[in-house]
């Protein structure tokens, strides 16, 4: 079953919850490292996400210029 891909709002959202339990002391040191590396992977979607609709924009746009 292949795995659905994460949205960008719910990306967005889980980085803000990671962040908020590191900030606020929530987590055994023990875990700080495996949720950063987390958060480093969501940015990496984040920004695919980003890039992605900056060229469908682009395309839009260069279209309604034709």
């Amino acid at each position: 079953m292949a795995k659905k891909e994460i949205s960008y709002t719910d990306a967005i959202a889980e980085i803000e919850k990671i962040l908020k339990d590191i900030d606020d002391g929530d987590l055994d040191v023990d875990d700080i490292s495996e949720k950063v590396k987390k958060v480093s992977y969501l940015i990496k979607i984040c920004q695919k996400k980003l890039h992605s609709t900056q060229l469908d924009v682009e395309k839009i746009i260069e279209k309604i210029d034709e």
